[in-house]
């Protein structure tokens, strides 16, 4: 038990020791131009901490110092058809369930300003969109001259912008102290309790649940189960409007408005962690096996010769080969995106190259770091008759 540390979420001391690393790479969707570069990356410890009272994870060893976040970030997935249909379905869901129609509406978090312009075209909004790695030049949403785009991250100097609706995808997860973000949030947003606000982290049960040691990386120091997501909104002055778990079960989704302070009963706030405890007893007893496994497969393929590639270089193929301290074992890592081509890999030095390399290359196995893309990767494979046995993770 670490007394020392608090919970980030609900402030509770006691956390429970989950599961450690070293030398992890402190950011994992940066470009690297060479592989010396990449080897040379600087890195970080992972020390997961799991909080009884809310059911919230933490990385106690994280340091926010080591943020690097710029245009350099590459971690937009709009190059995905899978993935494009997805956010196109959630921004229509999102605008006819709030009638979301010449509105003003804020994105925290917005990366390349995908979703919030996409809010603007379908809805006829007016938006604000805040990012370190937003990139001006590669938005060509016929409404991006209706979105104002902040290349900074959201702190108490924006407070002052106003909204209909406030959405922050896929960030949660990379802010250390939760709590004390939410209730900034909170206070922004003022009286205006027909606000909406829509928060989208991943699922932490379900990384627990797989073992997926390849979804725990530097970069996201906060994991958040349904109990612990729907506490730090409850505790800081928001109703619960809906709750929903997305994109194959990776997603959590929470929708939820302001409440006049007070209103919230302190017996609602007590968050129901169901099986939660007992998913991160079969993390901590399960994950060496988990891990032993891998490297047993990986051994094996090596002996017979097989010629192995990885499909995805974002975070989860950085932590997949990180954990496992794969180098020369797997050289190349495909990605869709043409900005990763011809960079590498922090941590390990693999080469990033197009699904169109894999032509010539003829791999006997590729390793696909997200099931949901199989299909999507299949596809493309057929195409270019390439006849790779494909293994999701």
């Amino acid at each position: 038990m670490h007394e020392s540390n608090r919970c980030h979420n609900c402030h509770s001391t006691g956390l429970a020791e989950l599961y450690s690393i070293k030398n992890v790479p402190v950011h994992s969707c940066l470009l690297m131009p060479t592989r010396e570069a990449a080897l040379c990356y600087p890195t970080g410890e992972i020390s997961l901490e799991f909080c009884p009272a809310c059911g919230f994870i933490q990385n106690g060893s994280f340091d926010p110092r080591h943020h690097e976040y710029s245009s350099n970030y590459e971690e937009t997935q709009s190059f995905s058809p899978t993935f494009n249909k997805f956010h196109k379905q959630m921004a229509e869901r999102l605008i006819k369930k709030y009638n979301l129609k010449n509105k003003d509406v804020i994105e925290i978090g917005c990366g390349k300003g995908e979703f919030i312009t996409m809010l603007c075209d379908l809805g006829g909004n007016r938006g604000v969109g805040f990012d370190p790695s937003y990139i001006p030049e590669r938005n060509t949403a016929p409404s991006a001259n209706q979105v104002n785009f902040i290349r900074d991250f959201y702190s108490e100097a924006y407070t002052s912008y106003s909204a209909d609706f406030v959405c922050c995808k896929m960030t949660l997860e990379h802010i250390q102290p939760t709590s004390d973000f939410i209730g900034m949030v909170r206070r922004a947003i003022g009286e205006r309790f027909e606000t909406i606000v829509l928060f989208q982290v991943p699922d932490v049960e379900r990384i627990l649940e797989e073992q997926a040691f390849w979804d725990v990386y530097y970069e996201h120091c906060s994991y958040f189960s349904l109990a612990s997501l729907e506490s730090v909104f409850l505790k800081n002055g928001f109703e619960v409007l809906d709750t929903a778990k997305e994109y194959d079960g990776q997603y959590l989704m929470i929708e939820a408005r302001p409440v006049p302070v007070g209103k919230t009963e302190p017996s609602i706030v007590q968050p129901n962690l169901g099986n939660l405890t007992q998913l991160v007893e079969a993390f901590k007893g399960g994950i060496s096996q988990k891990l032993a496994n891998w490297s047993e497969k990986l051994e094996q393929w090596k002996k017979e010769e097989k010629r192995v590639a990885l499909w995805g270089s974002g975070s989860k193929g950085v932590a997949f080969l990180t954990t496992l301290g794969i180098h020369r074992e797997i050289e190349y890592v495909v990605d869709i995106n043409p900005y990763k081509h011809g960079k590498f890999l922090a941590g390990t030095g693999q080469k990033i190259v197009s699904p169109a390399f894999l032509e010539g290359y003829r791999p006997d196995i590729v390793v696909v770091m997200n099931p949901i893309y199989v299909e999507e990767i299949q596809t493309q494979l057929d195409e270019m008759n390439v006849r790779a046995e494909l293994i999701p993770i």
